[in-house]
């Protein structure tokens, strides 16, 4: 019998160097343009974090075409199974899955693409133990999630189509997976009752950029900035690694979006 993989068990990743035009990247509020030395540095900590988890990662080179391009998870979902090529909502982002795909099909011996005209991000996507959950905002619609139904079922994932908060960018900015029954969550996603029978822990008013936190292996990468929530996890009995995001986050960045997480078997 064939042992299940925790989900929140990685040993291989893929990511990509953040370009120099990211300083016009996508954002939802102007903070200000990132600089892009402080993005450079915040990515390479942010990989040897990834690395010190106990991951093997692949950095694969700067799109200086697309500013958004080092948040590869929009474009693709990896599975130990396989992976899918995604279509991103953002018109300025619809080419990014063409430059992925055969990154892909470097690593995995199933590659499926998400038929159909509907759009579906990686960033509207958590994982937990029993399903696969799809967020519908405004980078994910009804024709892509659905369609997304379809892929993830000939990969052996159950899923299930959610709501995301309206002003949320993607269903993971305000929740992120703790361990295989627990997530962190915003208080406003969490009141939707979407994640059921799993102990949720939220994030301290104030902090809500905090929930897209991320789980590999032992420990959770936090977003520095934000004392309350780490104070919070380490009660809980987690291994926090906070991560400085203050750049990168000018341009919506989440510790998730950086990059693509499986279990090579």
């Amino acid at each position: 019998m064939t042992q299940k993989i925790p989900v929140t068990r990685f040993n291989s990743i893929l990511a990509r160097t953040p370009s120099r035009s990211i300083t016009a990247g996508l954002r939802a509020v102007d903070m200000g343009d990132p600089s892009y030395e402080g993005v450079i540095a915040e990515h390479r900590a942010y990989v040897t974090a990834l690395e010190a988890a106990g991951c093997t990662v692949t950095v694969l080179p700067a799109l200086e075409d697309f500013p958004d391009s080092v948040f590869v998870e929009d474009p693709a979902l990896v599975f130990t199974e396989g992976a899918i090529v995604l279509r991103p909502g953002a018109p300025t982002r619809r080419h990014e899955a063409g430059f992925m795909a055969p990154v892909l099909a470097e690593h995995f011996e199933t590659v499926l693409h998400l038929p159909g005209t509907g759009f579906a991000d990686g960033g509207d996507i958590l994982r937990t133990a029993d399903k696969v959950m799809i967020g519908l905002s405004a980078r994910t619609n009804a024709e892509g999630a659905e369609a997304l139904q379809g892929c993830l079922k000939a990969l052996g994932h159950a899923s299930e189509i959610v709501t995301t908060p309206k002003g949320v960018l993607h269903f993971k900015s305000d929740c992120s997976l703790l361990s295989e029954d627990t997530v962190l969550s915003t208080a406003r996603l969490a009141a939707s009752g979407v994640f059921g029978d799993l102990r949720t822990l939220l994030v301290p008013e104030g902090e809500e950029e905090a929930a897209n936190a991320l789980r590999v292996n032992d420990v959770v990468l936090v977003g520095a900035d934000f004392p309350r929530t780490i104070e919070m996890l380490t009660q809980a009995g987690y291994a926090v690694v906070p991560l400085a995001t203050r750049e990168i986050r000018k341009v919506d960045a989440g510790l998730s979006c950086m990059s693509l997480r499986w279990f090579a078997a």
